[in-house]
């Protein structure tokens, strides 16, 4: 068994492919929205992203979806486990599938290996690897299923964001924030988180920087994830 402690809640990795790792809880600390009652985890992996925004928005209800039949077990037992059990809902099976709902937020920490080589483990295939088709109806869904104030968020590598920020404008979606991931000050980024959503707002742009030094967390990633991780 494969235990990740954080300070509110334990995530039991077993059979997931993607473990805890920076690109899922800095989602889970950055995703913001206002007015949030209903949240869509797309891919729930471990479930760590789903307990983290619990933690943090008290009144949310929150679905999570998995569509890998090992990793949706363990997510099951993770939120059967969590304080926050009578807020989350574990949907087994592909996001498409979820029909006419309203989600104020739509967060994903989605595969984002796009037409590369695949793992030879089936699972992690999954978990890493897609095509362009998946995103397009990722956007799809969330116009479709975004309440009207209502937001999607993903972190995404520079390639993949590109392609869903052109896929934004096919199906009427706004472009509203972009925050760019760098390991170090110097780095160029390596994630994008993007957010978009139905309604046009001011544009921002802003970035967080992982490490002053190797091993040496900055201050600002101290902050985000003080109330998740136990080494802060």
């Amino acid at each position: 068994m494969s235990i990740f402690r954080f300070k509110q809640f334990e995530v039991d990795q077993t059979g997931c492919a993607m473990k805890v790792n920076t690109d899922g809880v800095l989602l889970g600390a950055l995703a913001n929205s206002e007015s949030i009652k209903r949240i869509l985890d797309i891919g729930a992996g471990t479930g760590v992203i789903a307990m983290m925004l619990a933690q943090r928005f008290p009144e949310a209800m929150i679905d999570a979806v998995e569509i890998d039949k090992h990793a949706a077990e363990t997510v099951g037992s993770n939120f059967r486990n969590s304080t926050f059990a009578d807020r989350l809902n574990l949907i087994e099976g592909d996001f498409a599938d979820i029909n006419g709902q309203s989600y104020d937020l739509i967060i994903s920490n989605p595969p984002f290996f796009i037409n590369s080589l695949t793992s030879s483990k089936e699972n992690k295939t999954i978990a890493r690897h897609t095509d362009s088709s998946f995103f397009e109806r990722l956007v799809i869904f969330a116009a479709d299923n975004l309440s009207n104030a209502g937001i999607c968020q993903l972190i995404l590598s520079l390639a993949t964001a590109e392609l869903v920020k052109q896929l934004l404008l096919v199906h009427y979606l706004h472009l509203n924030n972009i925050i760019h991931i760098k390991s170090f000050k110097n780095d160029i980024p390596h994630r994008e988180i993007i957010t978009f959503g139905r309604a046009r707002i001011e544009f921002q742009e802003t970035e967080v920087v992982i490490y002053d030094a190797p091993k040496v967390y900055t201050d600002e990633y101290a902050f985000l994830l003080k109330d998740f991780l136990t080494i802060f």
